[in-house]
């Protein structure tokens, strides 16, 4: 009896030091608004999965591992945006031969990133959080970047809507790592409200068709920026 009066103290204390909408409100309005979004945006799934599958492809769905709250790996689901092209050797060719028009409209409306609903309805996803990156970034994160794993990533988050694309890993990471910090109600709502603005005015939206990529994951963009993974980046720093 009282090993489980301590726990239930441990609980009560963890929900008073993180507050009751980090605990417990932010999970369940994901599920409320994560349902009825499916719900009603069926019909465009069920046209954009018949698009996909026409213009694109099989499978209509792209899948990835990425990893979650406490670095738990979950497997992402996206549309597919891009083909299945390959050169001689049978090497996929470099992102911006696979891509094409409709994927590139997909993409930048934020259209492909749909069928994370069912990654939140599940628990893997939150409607804002940080964003998941890649497995393979796991080792070159900082202690303090890998803070960004304290709370389930985000179909959107305070990074997306200052910048995306065109902000620096550190720029990224310390955006995610302050909305961890200042986690609430209200700052999911203005995220949320950036971000529909944003998607209608096609902002720090990457045109994947006009990005040269190489085999190293070097990105660079048609301003000429150049933008790297992370895994690339911090390894070639530390040769």
């Amino acid at each position: 009896m009282m090993q489980t009066g301590v726990k239930t103290k441990i609980k009560l204390d963890r929900v008073v030091k993180l507050g009751l909408y980090k605990t417990i409100f932010k999970r369940l309005l994901d599920i409320c608004c994560s349902l009825l979004a499916i719900i009603i945006l069926s019909p465009v799934l069920l046209i954009i999965a018949i698009l996909v599958r026409i213009k694109l492809g099989s499978p209509v769905i792209f899948k990835q591992k990425r990893p979650g709250k406490h670095e738990e790996i979950f497997t992402l689901y996206k549309f597919r945006t891009m083909t299945n092209k390959r050169n001689k050797d049978g090497d996929l060719l470099p992102d911006n031969l696979r891509a094409t028009s409709f994927g590139n409209t997909l993409r930048k409306t934020s259209l492909d990133e749909l069928p994370e609903l069912f990654n939140i309805l599940k628990g893997d996803m939150s409607i804002v959080g940080p964003r998941p990156l890649m497995v393979e970034y796991l080792p070159y994160y900082t202690d303090e970047e890998r803070h960004r794993h304290d709370m389930r990533p985000g179909l959107t988050g305070l990074a997306q809507v200052s910048g995306r694309s065109y902000l620096s890993w550190e720029e990224r990471f310390e955006l995610d790592n302050e909305y961890i910090r200042n986690c609430s109600f209200i700052l999911d709502c203005k995220i949320i409200w950036k971000t529909v603005l944003q998607i209608f005015k096609r902002k720090n939206v990457a045109d994947i068709e006009r990005i040269r990529t190489d085999k190293k994951g070097t990105y660079i963009f048609h301003e000429g920026r150049v933008f790297r993974r992370l895994d690339v980046e911090r390894s070639e720093g530390n040769l």
